[in-house]
């Protein structure tokens, strides 16, 4: 059995998979810019097409300042999560073929651990590199025609920054011996949980590579950092990391936020948001089979100065009545009367018993449908929604007996008379939809009345010749 030393681990990352996925729905978009995130004038970048990176956009960028850098004819669409993780459970399950050990760290990414005796092969088969290939020929196929770079390394903090390297479709490997060779001559950046503010206080240290970092000592960097992240630095630094590929990740929290067009000092209508997230939360425990003990309230101002509230329960629930009262417990400590930009709510503590609270006269309400006020359906949310199991972005929901407000651009839906097709923009009554899907060409757009009742919302277009779909 190999030694700890030479495990071959591989980091596995669709490439820009948001905007590919548009692509590949959307024929009309084929390489164009395409940017896929938050519409309004908050939202960000989730994901940048190739092409619309080629003109500076990026992941994160405010979305005000991607539609100033990339050309007219860009396509700027809200997301399809049912479609995103749909075409993510078709290439985890071609890597769990082929390994026992397959970690998802998101929709996009994974970690496949390749020693034997649970993976398939390691450092000293020669064909390392054409096992690799042929696996993202399949995904390519399996997917309609995406692609994913992989990085293959003997630790997973190596393997990511490989797969990072030669992108798209890339296929970089770092082998055994060779690891402080590549990671000294990156970017201090490069490491785990250096972000601007810890990469400038080293710059003023005369750090700026990795190799700089690797020359300060260990008292140095704890004196200067703490002890846990200065020995994680000097660690990481010398390419140390052991952790082990785990292929089930136990949830620790669920959250949902929601970033306001414009800053809202209605504490009813900040309470009616809450609203919608507990259910939402309800839904997601429910699916889970977990229940949580902790509820969490976040609050943004319009400063960006953020606030958390959190409040323990005696008991573990999965009750959206009693997380919305929870929550709106919590809210009431907050001063919003300058307005918030954001909201959020939380559960953690998570278990998978339940618990009832032994009372004599409270009694919870039933978390019905809540009456909330139009909001913009396409913002997509500032800081993402914390996807328990895959850290995947949540698409808006409509709660029950409660339409969403309004056509999203991007948006699947279906015409009595004219098939599938997606919105290519709307407002002002009328709705404008381009009629095409993965299998055809480029298709004609139409106009239609915005309450037309012979369009509806719809399912994802099925890619694949199988009828049955993903699964």
């Amino acid at each position: 059995m190999a030694s700890e030393g030479r495990r071959c681990i591989m980091h596995l990352d669709l490439d820009a998979f948001f905007a590919a996925v548009e692509q590949r729905d959307k024929p009309s978009l084929r390489g164009r810019p395409v940017i896929v995130g938050g519409l309004g004038g908050r939202g960000v970048v989730a994901t940048a097409s190739y092409e619309a990176r080629r003109y500076g956009a990026r992941s994160a960028m405010p979305t005000i300042e991607a539609r100033r850098r990339c050309p007219p004819g860009t396509a700027f669409l809200s997301g399809r999560f049912p479609a995103y993780r749909a075409t993510s459970e078709v290439v985890m399950g071609l890597l769990r073929e082929r390994s026992a050990l397959v970690e998802q760290v998101s929709v996009d990414e994974a970690y496949v651990d390749l020693t034997p005796p649970e993976g398939p092969l390691g450092w000293d088969d020669a064909y390392l590199e054409r096992w690799c290939r042929d696996l993202l020929a399949e995904i390519t196929a399996a997917t309609g025609g995406l692609t994913a770079s992989v990085g293959l390394a003997p630790s997973k903090m190596m393997a990511k920054l490989a797969s990072e390297m030669d992108k798209p479709a890339g296929v970089t490997v770092v082998r055994p011996g060779e690891e402080l060779e590549v990671l000294h001559a990156l970017s201090v950046r490069a490491i785990p949980g250096i972000g601007p503010a810890t990469g400038a206080r080293l710059h003023s240290f005369g750090v700026d590579t990795v190799a700089d970092l690797a020359r300060m000592s260990e008292p140095d960097l704890v004196s200067i950092f703490g002890t846990a992240q200065g020995s994680a630095l000097h660690r990481l630094a010398r390419a140390e990391d052991d952790r082990p590929v785990v292929v089930e990740r136990e949830a620790k929290s669920i959250s949902v936020e929601e970033t306001f067009e414009t800053d809202v000092v209605d504490r009813g209508r900040l309470e009616s948001e809450l609203g919608r997230m507990s259910q939402g939360l309800a839904r997601r425990l429910e699916k889970s089979g977990v229940f949580a003990r902790t509820i969490t309230v976040k609050a943004r101002q319009h400063d960006f100065t953020t606030q958390t509230r959190s409040g323990t329960l005696p008991f573990a629930t999965g009750d959206a009545g009693i997380i919305l009262r929870e929550g709106r417990r919590l809210l009431g400590s907050v001063d919003v009367t300058s307005g918030l930009r954001l909201l959020g709510l939380g559960v953690a503590g998570l278990t998978a018993h339940a618990q009832e609270e032994l009372t004599l006269d409270t009694a919870y309400p039933v978390a019905g449908a809540v009456e909330l006020p139009d909001v913009d359906g396409s913002t997509v949310l500032e800081d993402g929604v914390a996807e328990a199991s895959s850290g995947v972005a949540e698409e808006p929901r409509a709660v029950p007996g409660r339409l969403l407000s309004g056509w999203r651009t991007g948006q699947d839906v279906h015409h009595d008379q004219h098939g599938a097709g997606w919105v290519w923009g709307s407002g002002r009554g009328v709705v404008t939809v381009r009629f095409e899907g993965p299998r055809t060409g480029p298709g004609p757009v139409r106009t239609f009345a915005d309450d037309d009742l012979a369009l509806q919302q719809a399912d994802p277009p099925e890619w694949r010749d199988d009828p049955r779909g993903p699964g």
